[in-house]
């Protein structure tokens, strides 16, 4: 079957930018995905509705089966949220959700509390943004649910720790890959003064859109301040409604499930740190099987993300069942959490197996490529970094992946550096990886903005409307950081640029909630 070639054309931005259009107005993510993916593949088969639909059935086989081979990557990821769903459901049954809660309470004073702790936990756990989002939300429930904080500010929470600590982080998944891919696009245009893992170091600075999303989060948590749809979600938490329960419960809620009288603290703390060193044990050993000789960074450049967080997973699984033995539970409930747990997952798991259905077909439209080619060829070199992080955000929104604009548009800035001004190498790399995590931040479609709702228990189109005034305030920002870094190229003014703008929209935020 010959598929038709969209690169060129504006008609590649319809599937995503419909899907994602259908998610605000309708707020049903599922049917929205459908209908965007129905129009890709038509695009794709020239409306022929027999290709079209062995077309679709070769996608979603994809998903699972894919060159002869099973697509263990997917499988894991679905393995994980699978196991960790039921995990998550025995530690409630046990008491020790309940337990932790408690003993919180005489720790934990207040709201704010509650909302830095989350924080402060989402940027220890930063080896993975899916581990970050759905681990950290597990761990942070019972407490900011204690003290009434949404759980749309939850999801913002998660979502606002994983992506911007993982992309500045090198000993993480994320670091990991863009060392791996900077390094060999640096090395083939022949700068090779530093090493790739200085380089990226050089470059965090740079990351204007994760600094700043990280700032304006702790002046969200210590001030309340709400923004937008998210005013009314506290509101609404303040009279006891977490959620909107009248869409039924979000992915990752086990609200049927009995709770022992009996759990502690450590039936809640030991299965966690079982899943955390587990994981990062089985990326270091799955990064180590491709090295020929060890080290540390170059085990997280060749880990399979996948494998360890499905493995490790399933070590945190065991301990907890274990534990849950211990405390002599019935079976009867040890089979009802592991049932509820699992089933509890399927929700995201749906949404999920949609987003990677509409990423495949997007990618196969080659809409990155039509939004990269938006640029044209004759724009100032000093407003490319400004340029390409408004791009490289328009690309990961409409294709819902960090990662896949990294792939498509970190070899372009190269280029485009080598072509005008190699000074601005830096800089525009740097903006490609924030405007990405930017567009990550505001699409429907991103896996991990999915992710961050599971974790967090929150309707998924809730959390992205109610992130989307936050990420817009932080790229306006950055935008002028960019201008202002391709102007003068100094990374610090650029900085205090952004913080002085920073601390004036906190300001005014802070004056008119006072009002």
């Amino acid at each position: 079957m010959t598929l038709t070639s969209y690169a060129d054309s504006a008609l590649s931005v319809l599937p995503p930018l419909l899907a994602i259009a259908m998610a605000v107005i309708t707020r049903k993510v599922l049917l929205s995905l459908g209908v965007g993916i129905i129009l890709g593949v038509a695009l794709l088969t020239n409306f022929q509705p027999v290709n079209g639909a062995e077309h679709l059935a070769k996608s979603v086989t994809g998903l699972f089966w894919d060159d002869g081979a099973v697509n263990s990557d997917n499988l894991y990821i679905l393995g994980f949220l699978i196991f960790l769903g039921m995990t998550t459901a025995l530690i409630t049954v046990s008491g020790s959700a309940k337990a932790f809660a408690e003993w919180a309470r005489q720790r934990i004073r207040n709201k704010r509390d509650a909302k830095l702790m989350t924080i402060a936990l989402g940027i220890v756990v930063f080896i993975d943004d899916y581990f970050n989002s759905l681990v950290v939300g597990s761990v942070s429930r019972p407490i900011t649910d204690r003290y009434y904080v949404s759980r749309a500010k939850l999801a913002y929470i998660l979502d606002s720790t994983a992506a911007p600590v993982c992309v500045i982080s090198p000993v993480s998944s994320w670091g990991a890959y863009i060392i791996a891919v900077i390094g060999g696009l640096l090395t083939a245009r022949g700068f090779t003064e530093t090493s790739h893992l200085m380089t990226f170091v050089e470059m965090i600075p740079m990351n204007f859109y994760a600094i700043f999303s990280l700032a304006l989060l702790f002046a969200v948590a210590w001030f309340s301040l709400d923004v937008g749809p998210m005013q009314q979600h506290e509101i609404k938490a303040q009279r006891g409604e977490l959620f909107d329960a009248e869409r039924g419960d979000p992915p990752g809620a086990n609200s049927e499930l009995e709770e022992a009288q009996t759990g502690s603290v450590a039936g809640l703390f030991i299965p966690i740190v079982s899943l955390v060193a587990a994981t990062l044990g089985f990326m270091i050993y799955s990064g180590a099987a491709e090295l020929e000789q060890f080290s540390i960074l170059g085990a997280f450049e060749n880990t399979n993300v996948g494998f360890s967080l499905f493995w490790g997973s399933i070590v945190g699984l065991l301990v907890t069942l274990v534990l849950s033995l211990k405390q002599s539970l019935e079976t009867r409930l040890l089979v009802q959490a592991i049932v509820v747990g699992g089933r509890s997952m399927l929700p995201a798991i749906y949404i999920l197996l949609f987003a990677w259905t509409i990423g495949g077909i997007i990618k196969e439209l080659e809409t990155g490529l039509f939004m990269v080619h938006l640029l044209g060829d004759s724009i100032s070199p000093e407003y490319l970094p400004m340029l390409l992080f408004i791009l490289a955000g328009i690309t990961a929104f409409s294709t819902g992946t960090s990662w896949g604009t990294f792939g498509i548009m970190l070899p372009i800035a190269a280029d485009m550096a080598m072509g005008t001004d190699t000074s601005l190498m830096l800089p525009m790399l740097a903006s490609v990886l924030a405007g990405a995590v930017f567009g990550d931040h505001c699409s429907p479609i991103s896996d991990t903005t999915i992710l961050s709702s599971t974790g967090a228990g929150c309707h998924h189109i809730d959390h992205v409307l109610t992130q989307l005034p936050y990420a817009l305030i932080v790229a306006a920002i950055s935008m002028v950081g960019y201008l202002v870094l391709g102007l003068g190229h100094s990374v610090i003014i650029a900085l205090i640029t952004c913080s002085v703008l920073l601390t004036a929209v906190i300001a005014l935020l802070k004056y008119r909630q006072a009002r």
